[in-house]
């Protein structure tokens, strides 16, 4: 039996004792910390207005508004390597880093490009975060402790810097091929582009004959902005769709500016040639261990096609062997259908899964534990079935959709703290136990809820100056955000920190298949074996996600002799009849190796 010690042990060991090797370590190992740089810590305050001059609107920096730069940087991060390694992570990935519009928005609606996707230089890290020294700094110090960077990329935008004369406020609606096609320019009904067979015959033959960009509305470039953009080609408005604001439906949804991003034509052979030139050399030049990719269900599959192999590649030839891509593929449903089909027709590793978070919020929000089943029941919709879910990112909070702490108490609003403290405990355990690479959302490990999706989910770990944000009651700790949470002995901190080093002591929690034991149509038990094809390990999972104890029996074949507990209370010698008899306390886990 692995002791509780040893497992603590091994969860805070000296970087130099995890380093060798970790690039062998397959996606499904790791155990990945996802941050927002400008959110997580100030190392270099000298760079909190990126090199700008002026009030907010001109710099982007506010610490007193959540919609603002707040001053982290990957000084920051750097310096804070060993609380995420203690945690237990052995992978970060990090918002977009590249140099970004600082501030966009119509006078009195501005917001700042502190999180990172309103691109304008593609090849540079953004000022307010630091320098590519600095990133190239920050990957080198991870790799030496044996973590891994993940790089959150964008192929379907830009920043908003292409207007439209006929909306000289914005917020132009979305026009389509049929009503004004690429022939025709839309202010006269004069024929334009001669010979071009429209966007489906993606060709560079088809593309060359696409020369004027007035089809759908009046293309207008701010002459300020004419040559913002990096690589040089991003500035020609013929490489973009110029058909308005998506509608995130129909042809929109790949066509459409998303929130007036200037959406890209990812059908031109150009562009697809163009941003795996961007994405290949951060690869080339970095070392990084992998991409999420943002908005990826708004570019058309023939893109991924392409884009997609060529990373593998790229990433194969640095020799980066298990160089992992992982898609957002939105959704705020139970659909692994549709996860699985963008995996399939998009040619995508791994996509992040959403169904896992609706799964496991309903679950631990008073809903039955079929929730689980029902997901885990359509992980042969994926192309190598279970293989592939095993390396879908799994999360139940994220930068967009929120907390899950705060969704608990929407669904529950007479909750406890202490209640809702052992709800998130629950949910973690699924989420560090079951199949997928867990996903820690930063500030989840510190009791943080925050109070909605978006900008009211993005609290700094530093000391916070915004009062939307300080006003919050934290899980586990009389702390507000109002101070630096950095926490080593918060109780999710050493919660999350136990179960990781768990998963990373046997490989059945990482790498095995996953066999349903136990689920009902109403809270309290499931049951779930992990079991390793390599070694033949089994570990027995039940979890109680009701109110009241639970005692039931758990089926587990006439060839287990004896179990030893890895967590919990577990039973030591199966019934004959091939069943044991489980005891669990209220919103309990054990964890339990079959013999």
């Amino acid at each position: 039996m692995t002791s509780l010690v040893s497992l603590i042990i091994l969860a805070v060991a000296p970087p130099c004792a995890q380093a060798d090797g970790f690039r062998d370590r397959l996606p499904e190992d790791e155990i990945i910390y996802f941050l927002l740089p400008d959110r997580f810590d100030n190392g270099d305050p000298g760079n909190d207005r990126g090199g700008l001059e002026g009030d907010r609107v001109q710099t982007g920096f506010d610490p007193t508004l959540k919609a603002f730069y707040h001053g982290g940087d990957l000084k920051g991060l750097n310096d804070r390597l060993d609380y995420i390694q203690n945690l237990g992570a052995t992978a970060i990935w990090v918002a977009p880093i590249f140099k970004n519009k600082a501030v966009q928005g119509a006078p009195g609606q501005e917001t700042a490009g502190y999180h990172g996707y309103w691109v304008t230089d593609f090849t540079q890290v953004d000022p307010h975060f630091g320098t590519n020294a600095d990133f190239k700094a920050l990957v080198a110090a991870a790799h030496k402790r044996g973590m891994k960077v993940y790089m959150d990329i964008i192929t379907n935008h830009t920043a908003d810097v292409i207007a439209y004369a006929e909306c000289p406020n914005g917020g132009c609606p979305y026009r389509s091929r049929a009503d004004f096609p690429y022939q025709l320019r839309a202010k006269d009904g004069a024929a334009i582009n001669p010979g071009f067979e429209g966007d489906s015959l993606q060709t560079l033959a088809n593309f060359s004959k696409l020369n004027e960009t007035d089809y759908a509305y009046q293309v207008v470039v701010p002459p300020a902005e004419a040559q913002i953009k990096v690589p040089a080609w991003l500035n020609d408005p013929i490489y973009y769709h110029n058909r308005g604001d998506t509608t995130y439906w129909n042809e929109s949804a790949t066509m459409g500016d998303f929130s007036g991003l200037d959406d890209l034509m990812t059908e031109n052979p150009l562009v697809i040639q163009g941003m795996i030139g961007i994405y290949g050399k951060w690869i080339d030049e970095f070392g990084v261990d992998g991409f999420r990719i943002d908005t990826a269900r708004h570019v058309n599959p023939e893109f991924w096609q392409a884009f997609v192999p060529a990373m593998l590649a790229r990433a194969k030839a640095k020799g980066i062997a298990n160089f992992h891509i992982f898609a957002e593929i939105g959704s705020v449903e139970l659909e692994p259908g549709k996860l699985a089909l963008h995996t399939k027709v998009d040619g995508f590793p791994a996509t992040i899964d959403f169904a896992f978070r609706r799964a496991v919020l309903d679950t631990v929000s008073g809903s039955g534990t079929n929730k689980l089943w029902e997901l885990f029941f359509q992980d042969p919709l994926y192309p190598n079935g279970e293989a592939t879910a095993r390396q879908q990112p799994t999360f139940i909070s994220s930068h967009d959709h929120g907390r899950l702490g705060f969704y608990i108490r929407k669904a529950m609003p007479e909750i406890s703290d202490s209640e809702l403290l052992e709800r998130v405990k629950l949910a973690h355990a699924l989420m560090l136990t079951l199949r997928g690479v867990p996903t820690l959302y930063a500030g989840d490990e510190q009791g943080f809820v925050g109070d909605g999706w978006d900008k009211d989910a993005r609290e700094s770990l530093f000391a916070s100056k915004v009062a939307d944000y300080n006003d919050n009651r934290l899980l586990g700790t009389k702390n507000t955000t109002a101070q630096a949470n950095f926490d080593l002995n918060h109780p999710l901190y050493r919660y999350i920190a136990e179960l990781a080093a768990l998963r990373r002591a046997h490989p059945a929690l990482r790498r095995g298949e996953q066999k349903v034991r136990n689920y009902s149509d109403a809270p309290g038990l499931f049951a779930v074996s992990r079991i390793d094809p390599a070694s033949g390990e089994e570990i027995l999972l039940v979890f109680n996600t009701a109110l009241s104890a639970l005692n039931a029996n758990v089926e587990l074949g006439t060839k287990a002799k004896s179990l030893t507990p890895l967590y919990g209370q577990c039973p030591t010698t199966p019934r004959p009849a091939g069943s044991i008899a489980v005891a669990l306390p209220p919103l309990g886990f054990i964890a339990c190796q079959i013999n």
